[in-house]
């Protein structure tokens, strides 16, 4: 429910209330809002596109990339949202990648989304916020949400009219001790770009003529970018690190629309003939920005937290991609344009950095973290910041329900917050926990096996080490009690195969893109709810999983629970819990 009043423009500004506000639908907004909306909160996402996703949405398709290695791709609510559009989107359309993300906010009960609406109003009271308000493109009103808790995930940092401290820019090399940081601070960052997609035609020469605004490029010019037509997806079509990707974002756009146009018209004109058989398919209209305004928070991350692995008390979530620092001379830079500097393939990231120091409320996620430019060049890609983003909704789920604030999570219920995470599948480097089972005095047996894979506490594998057990439709699991037990929730985590490929194309299209469930995640399976004599009191089916992480309310008592007919989707099932958690 809203109220209704009238400005003084005569436009009518609505009220809403909400326990949390997330402003941005990018993936970092997307994940925050769902994994608040599941803990309970009521949830408003405030986005300012008609679409979900930023820059992984249809409008910009960059691809989602996160911590590298295999065994370090990130869990949780965004391999559900991976998994569910292999399932609803298996040839892996864009315009139907946008309405997955649409479809998952949808049904949550808890989540209201407002798309086309831009919020340009930030009301506070002392250090918190009290409310937000946006204008409605398509409804044309305003819209004001009044909320306990916000998150900032826009990339932008628009709600740091609030008074929140900011950076921007290049930190010096000395201010940290950052080796890879410029000798002098500057206001110099990583510029926005522009992608292409092509499609290739074979026995078809498709002629192409660029427009008369296109710039004219040389290929010696580019001779450090990649100018072949497959598998390319044009990342380097990059302008605006010596701009202000704000003030300047209409110039940026039409410098960047500039680039794209006459970068293919040299390239399908090469003389070499090397794009005669590929045509155009799409131009984004849209840059996708890498860096802006980021907030400082109680901790700042560097460069050297990084390296040495982010062992933190305090972390919620993990990276892993190199300090991926791209030139701010963008496409006007001939040598390569983006410098890779090591990080380990799997850091922590510290709670601290994803709240505002000073405004007490304020949570972010996204490429707007406390951190320098140098650990930005890492945490900025979108894996890590949907990571960033689930640790945030829980958070604010945790601090309403604690009636503290965000720092008083760190202080008083961090354990406890990372207990929350890992049960909702987020991977937490170097952290895991007992089974919930064993502390009501439950034993575990397997009849294919020793069940011994189920009770070491890892839940993917990890350096080559198979921390899972592998079923067959005729393999049982039972957890037996010595007590008769009544409610709780079934955890039971399947394997998604963190080494498939998973993500959205983003180079060519090519006919062969449709995907596959993967093969050992759970498909299908039984669970029999026994009393203290052996009989079977219920039995509970579920068909069609495509979930890794799945969780059954019990509301019937119970001396005995045995997993069976367990099915993968192409065959054997490996599962790496099974487990029931108390109510």
């Amino acid at each position: 429910m809203y109220n209704v009043v009238l400005n003084e423009n005569n436009f009518p500004r609505e009220v809403k209330q909400a326990d949390f506000c997330v402003v941005g639908g990018g993936m970092a907004g997307v994940c925050a809002s769902i994994a608040a909306a599941r803990r309970g909160l009521k949830t408003i996402l405030i986005q300012d596109r008609s679409v979900l996703g930023g820059n992984a949405s249809s409008e910009i398709r960059m691809w989602i990339c996160g911590a590298r290695g295999a065994d370090n791709k990130e869990a949780g609510i965004l391999e559900e949202i991976m998994l569910r559009n292999i399932y609803y989107n298996s040839e892996m359309k864009y315009t139907l990648w946008d309405d997955v993300l649409y479809g998952i906010c949808r049904e949550e009960e808890n989540l209201e989304v407002i798309y086309s609406c831009s919020v340009n109003e930030v009301k506070t009271e002392g250090s918190k916020i009290r409310s937000v308000a946006a204008w409605h493109l398509t409804r044309q009103c305003w819209v004001e949400v009044q909320a306990d808790f916000f998150a900032d995930c826009s990339g932008d940092s628009v709600l740091r009219i609030s008074g929140a401290e900011t950076r921007h820019g290049r930190e010096a090399r000395g201010e940290f001790d950052e080796s890879h940081a410029p000798e002098q601070a500057d206001d110099k960052t990583m510029g926005s770009s522009i992608l292409m997609q092509l499609r290739e035609v074979p026995g078809h020469k498709e002629p192409f003529v660029a427009p008369p605004w296109a710039r004219k490029f040389k290929r010696e010019e580019l001779e450090s970018r990649n100018l072949t037509p497959k598998h390319n997806n044009f990342w380097w079509l990059e302008f605006g690190g010596l701009m202000d990707t704000l003030d300047d974002a209409d110039d940026i756009r039409d410098e960047a629309m500039s680039i794209a146009y006459g970068v293919w018209g040299m390239m399908k004109n090469d003389p070499s003939g090397i794009c005669d058989n590929w045509t155009l398919e799409w131009v984004g209209s849209l840059p996708g920005k890498r860096e802006n305004i980021r907030y400082v928070g109680d901790h700042l991350l560097t460069q050297n937290d990084l390296e040495k692995e982010g062992r933190f008390d305090d972390r919620v979530c993990h990276g892993g991609w190199e300090m991926d620092d791209h030139h701010p001379d963008a496409i006007a830079y001939r040598g390569f344009p983006t410098i890779f500097h090591e990080t380990p393939h799997c850091y922590g990231i510290p709670y601290r950095s994803l709240y505002s120091k000073d405004i007490s409320n304020l949570f972010f996620a996204g490429r707007n973290i406390s951190a320098t430019h140098m650990a930005m060049s890492s945490t900025r890609v979108m894996g890590t910041t949907a990571v960033m983003g689930q640790a945030v909704g829980a958070a604010a789920a945790l601090a309403f329900k604690e009636k503290t604030d965000c720092r008083g999570v760190y202080e008083n219920h961090i354990a406890e917050l990372q207990r929350q995470l890992i049960e909702d599948d987020q991977y937490i480097p170097w952290k895991t926990q007992a089974l919930s089972a064993l502390k009501i005095g439950g034993e575990l047996t397997s009849s294919c096996d020793k069940a011994d894979p189920l009770l070491n506490e890892l839940e993917r594998d990890l350096e080559g080490r198979d921390n899972g057990l592998w079923l067959k439709s005729d393999d049982s699991v039972t957890w037996s009690f010595a007590k008769v037990q009544s409610g709780g929730v079934i955890r039971l985590l399947g394997d998604s195969d963190f080494s498939r490929k998973k993500r959205m194309p983003c180079s060519d299209t090519l006919e062969d893109e449709k995907a596959k469930m993967p093969g050992q995640l759970i498909k299908s399976f039984e669970l029999d709810l026994s009393d203290e004599n052996g009989a079977v009191v219920e039995t509970i089916k579920l068909e069609l999983n495509f979930k890794r992480l799945i969780k059954i309310p019990l509301n019937t008592s119970y001396s005995k629970i045995t997993l069976k007919n367990v099915v993968g989707w192409s065959g054997e099932a490996h599962i790496f819990s099974f487990d029931i958690l108390s109510v």
